[in-house]
This record gives C-alpha cells, structure tokens and sequence, in this order.
C-alpha cells in the first residue's frame, strides 16, 4: 500500500507542479504580450492569424521599396524639372539679347559684344544639357550615365545618350519615366524645319561675334528662341503631369499602409486592457494555487503516506 501512497503522492506533486507552470507560463506569456503589443508569440498560437500576419508583412516590404524607388523617381523628375527652369531662364535672356541684337541702331562692334554673352549662355546651356541625377547618371541623358552631350574640336555639341529616359516602378503595376532626353526638348520644330537650340545659339554667337550676323540673322533667330521656349515649357508641363502621378500613387500607397496597419493590429495586436485584466486574473489563480498547494503538501496525512 505504501507503493500506492507513495506513488499518488509524486503524481500530486507532479500535477501540482505542472499546473503552477502552465499558470506561470501563462502570465509570462500575457506580459510578452502587454510589452510587445503583439497578441501572438508563435505561430502555434494562431495558425490562420500567422499566416495573414506574414502576408501583411510581406506586402509591407514591397510597400518600402515601392516608397524607395518612388522617392527616386521624384527627386529625379524635380531636379530636371528645376533644370528646365533654368533652361527657360536662359533662352528668355537669349531672346532679350537677340532683341537688341535685332534693332538696325546697334552697330557690329556691339552685336560682337552680345555674340560674345551668347556665346556664354551657350555654354551654360550644355553644362546644364549635362546636369546629373540623384545617383550620378546623365540627367537628360536617358539611361547613359556618361554625359548626355558631347563637344568636338570646334564645340559642337553632339547628343551621345540613349533614345528614351529610364523608368521607374512605382509599385500597382504602374510606372513612370524618371525623366526627359536632351533632344526631347532641345530639339523642336521651328520655320519648317528641326532646330537644335545649342547648335543654333552656337551659329547665332559666332555670327554676330564675326560681324556676318545682322538684323535678318537676329530676327530669324528670334523666331526658333521662340519655339525654343515653347518646347522647354511643354517639356515642364509633362515632368509636372508625372510628378502629379506620382503623388496620386504616393496617396494610394498611404492609404493602402494604412488598412494594412489597422489588419495588422487586429489580426494580431494585443488589446492592453483586457491583457492586464488578464494578468491580473491569472495572477491572482497562480497565488492562490501556490497558497493552496503549500496548505496541502503540509498536512499531515501527506507525511504520514510519504
């Protein structure tokens, strides 16, 4: 009999034990979840829960490199779109000087003092033809990351990137040009003909600086400046329209991260109060079980059967 005794004694103890752990576990397990914020700590805990957990946070890492290459593509565009400011700035300052150019009362010493600015803006046209993006790479050269033009012997410049700008995933299944080519805008339809601004500011400056150039050379010059500015603005309203695009995703993208946080947090965040309650609960079991298991181990009949 004293096997038997002996033997339910052990279980008692056992059971005893392996109930106040399961308690213990239990409140260590509510506590995770009060400083986490997180309702499960394994995946056990809820199969199907897990399951949407790590497809939301899969979405959500796609959501940051959508974010990453959508930043880059706005950088991108609004350093070719402040470019083309200058641009514009530029060529209305060649209109200005070509206007003076143009008027029968300025003698060829001073069309040679103008050819000699034009020729200047000139060159501040193709240092500007070669502005760089955010990484380095030819801001009007489409996807050449070399400079977009490039100058011979006698300064002409000559487009050496490729046919098309760059696109950029910016997550939906949609996508977005990061820019705009030099000859996309530095090359226009004037009088009938294709002009290229930095071959015609070239022209126009050596002529007037030679003295070959008079009213009529600064009048027909005025006339494709003209164009000129009309391309580069066009060019502004598309960088502008893509911009505008990218924002509108930008927003879908927002709202998108937003449902996704609020699943996320009802999938699987914890709710504080009814944890505490919980810990408080489990907690107030767990003292009473000790309290009970320790009256019991105590008594007599126990040191008697052991």
């Amino acid at each position: 009999m004293s096997t038997i005794f002996g033997t339910s004694t052990a279980a008692f103890f056992e059971r005893s034990l392996m109930d106040l752990t399961a308690l213990r576990k239990q409140a260590e397990d509510t506590q995770a979840e009060m400083s986490t914020g997180e309702r499960l700590q394994r995946s056990s805990d809820d199969p199907v829960a897990a399951s949407r957990l790590r497809q939301l946070a899969r979405a959500g890492v796609f959501d940051d490199i959508d974010t990453a290459a959508t930043n880059r593509a706005t950088t991108d565009l609004t350093l070719t779109d402040t470019a083309l400011s200058q641009f514009a700035s530029i060529v209305t300052r060649l209109q200005e000087l070509t206007t003076q150019a143009a008027n029968s009362t300025v003698n060829d010493s001073q069309r040679a003092g103008i050819g000699e600015e034009i020729a200047q803006l000139r060159d501040s046209l193709v240092a500007l033809a070669n502005s760089r993006d955010g990484n380095g790479n030819a801001l009007f050269g489409g996807e050449s990351a070399a400079d977009a033009y490039t100058l011979d012997a006698s300064g002409n410049a000559t487009y050496a990137g490729t046919s098309a700008a760059g696109t950029i995933s910016i997550g939906g299944g949609q996508s977005v040009a990061r820019g705009v080519t030099g000859p996309e805008f530095l090359q226009f339809q004037s009088g009938g003909g294709t002009v290229d601004l930095l071959a015609m500011t070239k022209a126009l400056a050596d002529d007037l600086k030679s003295g070959a150039g008079g009213v009529a050379t600064a009048n027909a010059a005025l006339t494709a400046l003209g164009d000129g500015l009309n391309a580069i603005t066009t060019a502004q309203t598309v960088v502008g329209s893509r911009l505008n695009w990218i924002d509108l995703n930008t927003e879908r993208r927002t709202t998108l991260s937003e449902m996704r946080t609020t699943e996320q947090t009802e999938v699987g965040g914890a709710d504080l109060t009814e944890s505490i309650a919980h810990l408080q609960n489990t907690m107030l079991v767990l003292q009473a079980s000790q309290a009970s298991f320790a009256k019991l181990a105590n008594l007599s009949l126990f040191s008697v059967l052991n």
